[in-house]
């Protein structure tokens, strides 16, 4: 990771990011706030992360690329390889997104809408529990 300064807020994070990390980074904050409404945003382990229920996802600038990550269980494999199809690099929780490539909207939109939806499920089963 780049060596930022610690960041109090996102816009922080974003503002201090360098310049071509930051159309991915501006993307993935309107993916993540416009398919989880009532997401909370903020900085956890020193980089923007959302908040739902639960842990939900986050994402962090490196040297070339932008990676994005779930806040749970492991990204399904049929989806990293679809994404490795596309020529993302995919890890067990995470999206390497190069400067270079388009944010995977679609892709991410599902597994941010389906760890929303195990977090609720979750928390619910907590409260009954």
């Amino acid at each position: 990771m780049f060596c930022l300064p610690v960041a109090r807020s996102v816009d922080e994070y974003l503002a201090d990011a360098p310049i071509e990390a930051r159309p991915i980074l501006r993307r993935l904050r309107r993916v993540i706030k416009s398919t989880v409404p009532g997401v909370e945003e903020r900085i956890s382990w020193g980089v923007p992360f959302y908040w739902y229920q639960g842990a939900l996802a986050g994402f962090a600038v490196f040297r070339g690329h932008v990676t994005f990550g779930l806040g749970g269980p492991d990204l399904p494999e049929r989806m990293r390889k679809e994404l490795g199809g596309k020529g993302y690099v995919t890890g067990k929780k995470t999206i390497r997104i190069r400067f270079d490539q388009r944010v995977p909207e679609k892709e991410i939109r599902r597994l941010i809408r389906a760890r929303a939806r195990l977090n609720v499920a979750r928390r619910r089963k907590n409260r009954k529990g």
